[in-house]
C-alpha cells in the first residue's frame, strides 16, 4: 500500500514526514516514458540516513517500487536499478497514477546500532527488533496523470476569430487556455514569440492562482505544505509546481510574489527581449 498520511508502527521508520530519525530525509523523483508496449519509469532518490543506506548496501535491506493506479503492483529493486520496464498489458497508467518507494528489510533488523534515531528512541534502541519483510522507510509520494503526455504543461495557445475581445484567458479542466482572435497577436512571425507571449502567462498564472485560492482554501489563505492534493488537475499542476518551488504559503496579497518564484523570470525576459529588439530597430 503507500503511505499518503502519516502511519503509526510500533518502532521507528525513516520517512519525511515522521520525526524517529534525526537525518529523516527520504525523497524520490520519477520520469516517466513510453512508447508503444512500455512504460520506462525511471526513478532517482535520496536517503540521508546512513544506518538505513548501509543496510541496503549490505543487502539487508531492499527498495520496492509502489505504482498504485486502479490496483496496486510492485517491484523489487535490484541494488543500483535506476529504471523499471514494464508493459503496458500489466499496467494502467490512468488517472491520479501514485508512485512511491518503500525500504524493506530482507532479514531481521536489530537497530542497536542506529545512531540515527531521535533522543526518544535511542534511549531503548537495543529492544527494537524489526522482523524480516518488516517496512524500515517509505518516500514521498509521486503523482503522475498518464492521460498527459506532459503532466506539468500548463498552457494551451488557441486561435478564435470569433472572439469579442483580443486575448481571452479560460481556464480548462487541465490548461491555462490563452485564446488569440488574430494569430498576429501570437508573434509567430518573430523568433522570440515564446517570451513576447509573456504578459498573457502572467495574466493566466494570476487568473490560475486566484481561483487556487478559491477551490483550496475557506478564508483566503492557503498553506501549501498542510493541504490535501488537490482533486483537480489543473490545480494539482499548480500545487506541484508550487511544491517544487518552495512555496509555502498562497493568498491574494502575494499571488504576484508567487508567480515570481514559479516562472522563470518571464517579465525580466520579457522587457529584456523587448529592449533588444527596441535597440536593433525592429
Amino acid at each position: 500500500m503507500i503511505y499518503k498520511k502519516d502511519a503509526n508502527f510500533p518502532y521507528p521508520v525513516l520517512s519525511g514526514r515522521t520525526n524517529s530519525y534525526t537525518e529523516n530525509h527520504f525523497e524520490l523523483d520519477v520520469n516517466v516514458n513510453e512508447n508503444v508496449d512500455y512504460y520506462y519509469i525511471t526513478i532517482s532518490y535520496e536517503i540521508e540516513s546512513a544506518f538505513i543506506n548501509n543496510l541496503i548496501r549490505n543487502k539487508k535491506a531492499e527498495l520496492i517500487l509502489i505504482i498504485q493506479s486502479k490496483d496496486n503492483k510492485f517491484y523489487r529493486l535490484a541494488q543500483g536499478q535506476e529504471m523499471v520496464k514494464i508493459h503496458k498489458s500489466r499496467l494502467s497508467l490512468g488517472n491520479r497514477t501514485s508512485i512511491q518507494l518503500h525500504i524493506q528489510a530482507k532479514e531481521q533488523i536489530p537497530f542497536a546500532l542506529n545512531e540515527d534515531l531521535n533522543d526518544f528512541y535511542q534511549q531503548f534502541k537495543e529492544e527494537i527488533q524489526v522482523p524480516k519483510f518488516g517496512l524500515l522507510g517509505y518516500s514521498n509520494v509521486v503523482i503522475f496523470d498518464g492521460s498527459m503526455k506532459k503532466p506539468y504543461d500548463i498552457f494551451e495557445k488557441r486561435l478564435d476569430e470569433h472572439l469579442k475581445s483580443d486575448i481571452k484567458i479560460e481556464l480548462g479542466q487541465e490548461t491555462i487556455i490563452i485564446h488569440y482572435k488574430k494569430e498576429a497577436y501570437q508573434f509567430n512571425h518573430l523568433s522570440n514569440s515564446k517570451i513576447l507571449n509573456n504578459p498573457y502567462i502572467y495574466a493566466g498564472l494570476t487568473k490560475a492562482l486566484h481561483t487556487f485560492i478559491v477551490n483550496n482554501s475557506v478564508d483566503g489563505d492557503v498553506d501549501i505544505d498542510e493541504i490535501e492534493e488537490p482533486s483537480g488537475a489543473l490545480d494539482l499542476k499548480l500545487y506541484h509546481l508550487m511544491k517544487s518551488k518552495k512555496v509555502t504559503e498562497l493568498n491574494f496579497d502575494n499571488v504576484d510574489e508567487v508567480i515570481y518564484s514559479i516562472s522563470d523570470r518571464i517579465i525580466e525576459k520579457y522587457t529584456t527581449t523587448l529592449g533588444e529588439m527596441v535597440s536593433h530597430g525592429n
